[in-house]
């Protein structure tokens, strides 16, 4: 499944793509299921090269999880037949099909514990979780933390970790989601349809934001000074405030926090949610917001047919 790219709006072709053919330190990966991050159809890797030319045909889908196929005569770490969870490069063609390429550095052995589809929901939003939590704001235990947007793909992970570091725990999110994230972890929930955060909240230590607008702009005051900001939503901002561009950052796939999250998950010290599954041959659907949902909670996760694989 890739963009068309004739196309004036984003939209969706089914085709046959040549096989992907592993570099030599790369791994090839046959897919089972493909985590869906709908504002990628709208970032700079989906519609350009990495010189700066226009992509066609763009796969998307970088998180998946599946089972190694090919190992190039240059890659360590794994081998034909293990089931493995990850990322790819942004610029590199996604998952959102029956095989991807990636890096070894990338991935990590899926979580004995879960199902393909189940492990697909968890790299982007858990590394994005632990990489601003404690690789940029340095979350210490006993700190106020808000998380933005705590029943989205990213929040269920930041508040469960941020939880786990014993950090009080902020997040905004709809009444209705309340009691889950509760159970959750979060200290107190706000509902962003009816209460204004920042009359509530002040001399916040650290702001995780994944909504960004004028989320991000009205965050700022809550936080103490020396407060710390992440955002994961201030692309267009970024361009403009130095404060903003200071605190955006952009999740990278790492082989060892992975494996810890992977460890977590099979604990059941940390658990995913899977709002909803499609076929690969309705992956549109999931990607411009039509495909069925069950709670509005985690993600949307596109599964591949193993059965002509």
């Amino acid at each position: 499944m890739c963009l068309d790219s004739s196309a004036p709006t984003p939209a969706f072709a089914e085709r046959e793509l040549q096989m992907p053919v592993p570099r030599a330190n790369e791994l090839l990966i046959r897919v089972h299921a493909a985590g869906v991050t709908p504002t990628e159809l709208i970032w700079y890797p989906t519609t350009h090269t990495k010189g700066g030319a226009a992509r066609l045909d763009a796969v998307p889908g970088h998180e998946f999880s599946g089972v190694v196929a090919g190992v190039g005569h240059e890659a360590s770490g794994f081998l034909v037949g293990q089931e493995v969870y990850g990322m790819n490069d942004w610029f590199s063609q996604g998952a959102t099909a029956e095989y991807c390429t990636t890096l070894p550095s990338s991935v990590a052995l899926k979580p004995a514990r879960l199902s393909h589809v189940e492990a697909a929901s968890v790299p982007i939003g858990a590394l994005t979780a632990m990489q601003g939590l404690f690789d940029r704001a340095e979350l210490r235990p006993g700190e106020r933390v808000l998380i933005h947007g705590g029943a989205g793909a990213v929040g269920v992970f930041a508040i469960q970790l941020a939880k786990r570091a014993e950090a009080q725990v902020f997040t905004t999110a709809s009444a209705r989601h309340a009691e889950f994230l509760a159970q959750l972890g979060a200290d107190h929930v706000i509902d962003y349809r009816t209460e204004r955060f920042e009359d509530q909240l002040r001399d916040l230590d650290v702001v995780f934001d994944a909504i960004g607008g004028e989320t991000l702009r009205r965050s700022w005051p809550v936080l103490r000074p020396g407060g710390r900001m992440v955002t994961i939503a201030a692309s267009g901002e970024a361009v403009q405030d130095e404060r903003t561009k200071a605190a955006f950052f952009i999740v990278e796939p790492m082989h060892h926090q992975l494996a810890e999250v992977a460890h977590l998950l099979d604990q059941r010290a940390l658990k995913t949610y899977v709002d909803g599954t499609v076929p690969l041959a309705q992956a549109s659907t999931a990607y411009l917001g039509t495909a069925k949902r069950l709670q509005g909670r985690g993600k949307v996760v596109v599964e591949i047919s193993t059965s002509a694989l």
